[in-house]
């Protein structure tokens, strides 16, 4: 698979709002990182892929290692759906389940620790660490070089975060080129990413219940946190008003986005839309499943409400102006949450 077939197409959205649309982000860090492994010769014919995953690096994962002839084990948790267990097995890797969430990082924390164990019982294995390795955030250069030889300046980026690569290398790597670039990052309720404290989220894609040593606190001008219910909503207006079939992380970037991008219309914004809508299908885009799960909007909302500290966000869309903080100079913020499997890269 070639670069060119992993960049996102670039669309126009609205006067100043432009979408990097991809059909799967995941491929940039996943074929880098496994390519940036063969060269430093830790990728043999006979090791083994093991990774932690709930989403969409293992489906990215799963197509390299298809192309590559290499083995595979992805460890998981229920939040995988049997569409996409489908696809990671048809494509020859082996899932294995984690059914009980970890005392500390939550389900998370359990896969670190199920990845341990099952590296420890084989000879030779690679563990691309989506988390903590600075190889997912490098791959995404690639994807700011683009954007800069595409408009030459990019006044904000926004998109959703989760293990931080795509944000922090893509958000880097323009700010190389530009240094007045606003990043605005994109978070789910209960994540400790940006200072709440940990708790069960049902939008995914994005968010985390561990630091991933990728997240560079300091690239970040705002923080926005949106629900599952706005989320939907969004992806489904994105569908219905651009003919973009996304994902639920597409729908909750282009929420803020589209803010934006009307408070600031002198402003050019681009927002990253990671993943292509077919998992959903069932789900966010069917009116039955969003009604049975309390999921319908009256209306969608127009503005997020503005808080000091992550200690005063609700339920409902919210945003902080985080002004390229450290962590610990935000006032309000829960002490992180780190793994003991995680501390070696974080510290």
């Amino acid at each position: 698979m070639t670069e060119a077939q992993m960049l996102p197409r670039l669309i126009r959205l609205g006067p100043n709002l432009y979408g990097a649309v991809f059909t799967l982000m995941k491929l940039v860090p996943a074929q880098y990182i496994l390519r940036r492994a063969l060269q430093r010769g830790e990728l043999t014919e006979d090791t083994v892929i093991v990774e932690t995953t709930s989403g969409t690096f293992g489906l990215a994962l799963a197509m390299q290692a298809a192309l590559m002839e290499r083995e595979l084990v992805l460890v998981s948790d229920p939040a995988i759906d049997d569409n996409l267990y489908r696809r990671l097995t048809d494509l020859g890797a082996k899932v294995e389940m984690c059914l009980e969430p970890a005392p500390v990082g939550g389900y998370q924390g359990a896969r670190l620790t199920k990845v341990a164990e099952i590296r420890a019982s084989l000879p030779s294995t690679f563990c691309p660490e989506q988390y903590n390795n600075p190889d997912n955030a490098r791959s995404y250069h690639v994807v700011a070089e683009q954007l800069v030889r595409t408009f030459g300046t990019v006044d904000c980026l926004v998109g959703t975060v989760g293990t931080a690569g795509s944000m922090c290398g893509t958000g880097g790597g323009l700010r190389e080129y530009s240094p007045h670039t606003q990043v605005i990052g994109v978070d789910s309720h209960r994540s400790v990413l940006f200072g709440q404290p940990d708790g069960p989220r049902s939008l995914r894609g994005l968010g985390n219940s561990l630091w991933p040593a990728n997240l560079d606190h300091t690239l970040f001008d705002e923080i926005h946190w949106c629900n599952a219910t706005e989320a939907y909503a969004q992806t489904r207006a994105l569908h219905a008003e651009s003919a973009l079939f996304q994902g639920p992380t597409s729908g909750a970037a282009h929420l803020v986005a589209q803010w934006w991008a009307a408070k600031n219309p002198d402003g050019l914004c681009v927002v990253m839309l990671p993943d292509e809508g077919y998992r959903y299908q069932a789900t966010v885009y069917d009116d039955a499943w969003l009604a049975a799960n309390g999921h319908l909007l009256p209306e969608r909302p127009t503005e997020p409400v503005t808080v000091a500290s992550p200690a005063e966000a609700g339920d409902r869309w919210t945003r902080l102006v985080w002004g390229r903080r450290s962590y610990e100079e935000v006032p309000g913020v829960v002490p992180r949450v780190t793994h003991p499997l995680a501390e070696r890269a974080l510290s």
